[in-house]
């Protein structure tokens, strides 16, 4: 990793300071320019000429000149390490020096004596590392974005990997995070092994076009590190915060660890990681959160939300109803609900199947068998609704199945679930939450807009007769609510 200089001996290294610094091929003005280097570039020093060093870049592999005010030059040894830890210690936490800070970590881990602890560095290289691809990520430009193709490409100079996805309609770049395995690795200070944890379980890093095998394998090592940091041991110099951003992150990988495991067909590990995610979110306390981390709170609430099923017990058949409902596996892939009238035994049961992730835990049979509800999760962090309802009043009772989705303006996250029935069955009363980037998920800002409403729906159509964005606002409705689904849900928080 790193690979700056192969030789053992010290060289003198000159890094780039800032982005379109001419490398010239003569040591004047007025010579042609050989190629324009970018903050972060280190240039082997050959000599000098006419006020000129004279230099080699060994990322575009060629030599040439350039002026000395425009790099800072070093000798790679021992005595220009402290120097050069200083240096990387104020650039870490300085955004828009990313691939100058890499180049400064580069520099010190190759001047750094024998035995000297490097947790602190690749923590440093690491915290810039996953900083560049935010930037390279981010879905509205700013100021000096035209540089981070060039700055991604001095930072791979180094040893530094990145992983490119299209996610929500954006191209996503993603630090591989292999100094932050080094710094979890080495036992850096509880603060750093914070950054480190929080560096390598993104979820916005989980590429959605991997296999489910790969991502279930990914994700159980993902929890598995985060299991290693406890928030409850870290010490005073680990902020608030800090600790409430770690609680949030355990709880959105516990709930992607359950809807995968549940995929998986490990029912056990999928009820576990449900607790564990219900748990760690109830923990962190969102008073101390920074105004920038609070839509981490909602995240990990909508995940938590979607997989609340898995802990939940499966209800017991009421005795009020007629109908026979039943899950099976269908085709390869596919789980069937078959819905099936008691008093008509030669008829043949009304067939739905899915794809998705059916949770047998919500199904709920509305009175007077006006309709039967279950959560089908097709996605991690997705959850929808289907109602297997009557298609209209006949002798025949025809079944149709609908499926409800959270919000239907291209959002991230959500869930819709019912909250209970009217007593004659006639009306749904259902909470729906989802989150998309930016007002009514427009691509063109950063701001996550967060959308939540209780609904009153018609059996019969699904028709939205009554909404409200807080349940008491509809007064009657409320009383229809389920106590299990009180009990249960996020929604109310």
């Amino acid at each position: 990793m790193l690979p700056l200089i192969a030789a053992a001996t010290a060289l003198t290294v000159a890094l780039v300071l800032s982005d379109q610094t001419p490398l010239r091929a003569a040591a004047h003005e007025s010579a042609p320019k050989q190629t324009a280097l970018t903050a972060g570039d280190w240039l082997e020093v050959r000599g000098e000429s006419q006020g000129y060093l004279q230099v080699y870049d060994h990322r575009h592999e060629r030599p040439g000149y350039v002026r000395p005010a425009l790099v800072r030059k070093y000798v790679a040894d021992e005595v220009t390490a402290p120097k050069l830890s200083a240096i990387v210690e104020y650039l870490r936490d300085t955004p828009g020096q990313e691939s100058l800070g890499i180049g400064y970590v580069a520099l010190y881990l190759r001047a750094a004596p024998p035995q000297t602890p490097l947790a602190d560095a690749f923590d440093a290289l690491g915290t810039m590392a996953a900083r560049l691809g935010e930037r390279a990520s981010a879905r509205v430009a700013k100021a000096g974005d035209a540089s981070i193709a060039s700055e991604l490409e001095v930072a791979e100079s180094y040893g530094v990997h990145y992983v490119s996805f299209e996610k929500d309609g954006v191209t996503r770049v993603c630090y591989d995070g292999e100094a932050f395995r080094r710094v979890l690795a080495l036992g850096g200070t509880p603060a750093a092994r914070v950054r480190a944890v929080l560096g390598v379980t993104d979820p916005a890093c989980l590429d959605p076009a991997q296999g489910a095998t790969a991502a279930f394998t990914l994700t159980k090592w993902r929890a598995e590190a985060l299991d290693s940091v406890d928030p409850g041991t870290l010490g005073a110099e680990v902020s608030a915060s800090d600790r409430a951003k770690l609680r949030l992150r355990r709880s959105i990988v516990k709930s992607q660890l359950a809807f995968f495991a549940t995929r998986a067909h490990d029912l056990a590990l999928a009820q576990q990681a449900s607790l564990a995610a219900k748990h760690e979110l109830l923990l962190a306390d969102r008073a101390v959160l920074a105004d920038e981390d609070r839509p981490s709170y909602d995240e990990a609430a909508l995940r938590a939300e979607s997989v609340r099923w898995a802990a939940e017990p499966t209800p017991a058949p009421s005795s009020a109803s007629s109908l026979d409902v039943t899950i099976a596996a269908g085709a390869p892939g596919q789980t069937c609900v078959h819905v099936k009238s008691r008093a008509s035994k030669d008829a043949a049961p009304f067939e739905h199947c899915t794809y998705g992730v059916v949770w047998p835990s919500s199904l709920r049979v509305a009175p007077h068998d006006a309709a039967v509800t279950l959560v089908v999760q097709p996605l991690e962090g997705w959850s929808e609704l289907l109602v297997v309802h009557a298609n209209a009043p006949s002798p025949a009772h025809e079944w149709v199945a609908d499926t409800m989705t959270p919000m239907t303006t291209d959002p991230e996250l959500g869930y819709i679930e019912l909250a209970g029935f009217s007593p004659d069955g006639a009306h749904l009363l259902v909470a729906r939450e989802s989150r998309a980037s930016g007002p009514l998920g427009s691509p063109h800002t950063l701001a996550p807009w967060m959308w939540r409403a209780f609904q009153v729906l018609s059996t019969s159509d699904l028709r939205v007769e009554k909404e409200a964005s807080v349940l008491g606002n509809l007064p009657k409705a409320s009383r229809w609510e389920a106590a299990d689904w009180r009990h249960g849900t996020f929604a109310l928080r």
